[in-house]
């Protein structure tokens, strides 16, 4: 059903669409062009405004691609993981391989309109690709998507209104990237003394690093867990986290015995996983599953430093130079050979201060990430009553009304 003024159609019949191809690879005069050549990888949700690789007018000529113009939609037909069913818009004029199906909107059809409206329908159009061993979307089936039709000032004005999100959200990623990478340079300062903060007095700490071995810094906690403690698992990202918190299926074994006692300031490491980084401090008591390494910082070390410290890169690679055994293809970090690593650390009170100025960095990125999670799901909800109808734009006043 769709509300009183608007109708039901068919991408088929509001627009052209087609597909494009791929210039033969064993003739290099058709390629490193000037001609973007967009693949499905690019399609992401995004306007194109450049493309990896880039043909020539014979490349173009010689095979089926085609030169489709701005404002083009292009969805992924076929594709790895969540690839297909994705969509973009060209903001250049390009080619396309033959996984893309290019969708030139007729006039009177607002490119923004539809643009948003099949990014809403990701899941759905996932849902009419063909079955079978590869399960792909086809220009049959990307014609077939009914799609709805307001009165093309609604179109506008509910594109205008989207678009305001789709800034603020792209406002918000960039503020997130920007710290980020700021964390990640103040890591490398921080963490190897190229600079130094003041201590409590406001003197610039001055003192010599020391080189420890991990050895004289923390030990093994090798006590198996009470059966009262909580089932802990320890992620990449999260912390330390109520496994039943995780959203993933419980796989642990029924059989507790053999499980590991973890403390609140005790870094838990995945064995197999430490040269990757796979590590966090505790803020919580519980157990979690042998697959783990459980260290306690002594008195010589902050263990906030220290969880920063183990996923600074220089270390995790010394991580992985220093794993031994190869196991179900995966290399082992166990305490034997983690306690026999060396590093250099400044006095305990240097390393505190470090620690704080980069929790306060991860602080600022948990807020941001938290505020464009906040968006882009008021921007989702807004759109399924927008795009629908559900919920009306008054054009003349410029204001939404139920």
């Amino acid at each position: 059903m769709v509300p009183k003024g608007w109708k039901l159609s068919t991408i088929d019949k509001i627009s052209n669409v087609s597909s494009g191809g791929t210039p033969s690879r064993k003739n290099d005069s058709y390629w490193n062009g000037h001609i973007p050549w967009v693949t499905t990888a690019e399609v992401q949700f995004k306007v194109i405004e450049d493309t990896a690789e880039k043909i020539t007018e014979e490349g173009l000529a010689s095979s089926s691609a085609k030169l489709f113009p701005i404002d083009t939609i292009l969805m992924a037909m076929y594709g790895q993981g969540k690839t297909r069913g994705q969509v973009a818009k060209l903001g250049i004029e390009a080619s396309t391989n033959q996984a893309c199906a290019a969708i030139i909107l007729k006039p009177g059809y607002d490119v923004d309109y539809y643009y948003q409206f099949l990014i809403s329908q990701y899941e759905n159009i996932r849902e009419m690709a063909n079955s079978g061993g590869q399960e792909n979307l086809s220009g049959g089936i990307v014609k077939s998507i009914q799609v709805p039709v307001p009165p093309l000032p609604e179109q506008k004005k509910i594109a205008q209104i989207l678009s305001t999100w789709d800034q603020a959200i792209s406002t918000t990623e960039q503020l997130l990237a920007n710290s980020q990478q700021q964390k990640k340079a103040l890591m490398q300062q921080l963490l190897t003394g190229k600079k130094r903060l003041l201590d409590k007095s406001g003197v610039r700490f001055s003192g010599e690093w020391k080189i420890f071995k991990f050895g004289s810094l923390f030990s093994e906690r090798v006590e198996i867990g009470r059966d009262d403690l909580p089932l802990l698992s320890i992620t990449a990202d999260d912390g330390v986290v109520y496994q039943e918190d995780t959203g993933r299926k419980n796989t642990s074994n029924e059989d507790k015995s053999k499980y590991r006692r973890i403390c609140v300031n005790d870094i838990g490491y995945n064995t197999m996983r430490m040269w990757q980084g796979r590590s966090s401090l505790s803020n919580r008591e519980g157990i979690v599953s042998p697959a783990y390494t459980i260290v306690t910082p002594n008195s010589k070390v902050e263990p906030l430093f220290a969880a920063y410290l183990f996923k600074f890169p220089e270390l995790v690679h010394v991580f992985y130079r220093h794993s031994q055994g190869l196991v179900s293809d995966t290399w082992n970090l166990k305490f034997s050979h983690f306690k026999k690593i060396s590093w250099i650390i400044p006095i305990v009170e240097e390393q505190q201060k470090i620690a704080s100025v980069l929790s306060a960095a991860d602080q600022e990125i948990e807020t941001l990430q938290r505020k464009l999670d906040c968006l882009k799901q008021e921007k989702k909800a807004l759109m399924q009553q927008l795009l629908t109808g559900k919920r009306r734009v008054n054009i003349e006043q410029k204001e939404l009304h139920n």
